[in-house]
């Protein structure tokens, strides 16, 4: 899947008229995987065939505001967005969104182009709860952003490639993923990642079973696969994201290969309690907000 609104284009022709899509597994985004659980869309599991995934997922995962209890979907791979900044190149630490409009930055920040990427973030940074945000909420970080652009704080709103103009020196601060930042820092220690003081989001990608899909057991049974400890820890060590199974953080610790067990302590990978507790997921924008909302952040993002 290149992009999730292109992937909802491809296959919606078949689910809206009850055929089959000729997959019996999808990964996507849980902002996308929200609108194909309210369409009706995918099957609800057996937990009974997923023993694995009932004992080990992670409880900050367990029950988004789009599918209460997980039925729907389950976490592929986990992650925060948050700031990545050259620390010396900027000369300073960053520990808040509000730090991104500062004048040593100006003209050197870039936000991410897609709503349902940018937005939560900066709610945060105003210190709204993203759990149970509103529409005034969102319109005040769209009139503070078209007022950091009207200034010229923000260099432009980027896709994954914010990657190339922080590792450029373009930019010095930036929303960002933290997966892709411990990917970056094995080259540029002077890259760092921070989860603000007034929180960050957490967001995962999520293993559906489209309606109809001919092979509802067997897929099951995959998902369970990969959250057995031993094979979600063999997972996370290749991807580096926020591993969905802590009890992997175990299997990790007591690898004999030093590079390995060193990944078991790295909180962009297993968030440590105290930055647990500034990880929240963020309510899904519903049907009926997002013509309204989409039109004013495209608008401010130039899309």
């Amino acid at each position: 899947i290149n992009d999730n609104d292109e992937f909802f284009g491809k296959v919606s022709p078949a689910l809206m008229n009850h055929q089959q899509t000729g997959r019996d597994l999808i990964v996507i985004s849980d902002w996308m995987c929200a609108r194909f659980v309210r369409l009706g869309w995918v099957q609800e599991m057996d937990r009974a065939a997923q023993p694995h995934v009932t004992r080990y997922l992670d409880p900050l995962l367990r029950s988004p505001a789009f599918d209460p209890g997980r039925m729907c979907s389950v976490p592929w791979q986990s992650g925060i967005t948050g700031i990545a900044y050259n620390r010396r190149k900027l000369g300073r630490e960053i520990r808040s969104v509000p730090e991104l409009w500062a004048d040593d930055l100006r003209g050197r920040v870039t936000l991410l182009s897609g709503l349902d990427e940018a937005f939560a973030l900066l709610m945060q940074g105003n210190g709204v709860d993203v759990t149970r945000w509103t529409a005034d909420d969102f319109h005040q970080v769209c009139d503070q952003v078209e007022k950091q652009v009207d200034r010229g704080q923000i260099r432009r709103f980027t896709g994954n490639d914010y990657t190339k103009d922080l590792v450029g020196g373009d930019v010095l601060a930036c929303q960002a993923y933290s997966g892709d930042v411990i990917q970056l820092q094995a080259d540029n220690p002077d890259i760092r990642f921070v989860v603000p003081e007034e929180g960050a989001e957490l967001w995962a990608e999520s293993l559906m079973i489209p309606d109809l899909a001919r092979h509802k057991a067997n897929a099951e049974k995959l998902i369970d696969h990969y959250y057995r400890p031993e094979v979600a820890a063999e997972l996370a060590a290749w991807v580096n994201y926020v591993c969905p199974v802590p009890a992997a953080q175990a299997v990790l610790a007591d690898s004999d290969d030093e590079e390995t067990a060193a990944l078991a302590e790295n909180p962009l990978i297993f968030p440590d309690t105290a930055m647990r507790g500034r990880l929240a997921i963020a309510r899904d924008i519903t049907s009926t907000e997002r013509l309204e909302f989409a039109k004013r952040w495209n608008a401010i993002a130039g899309l």
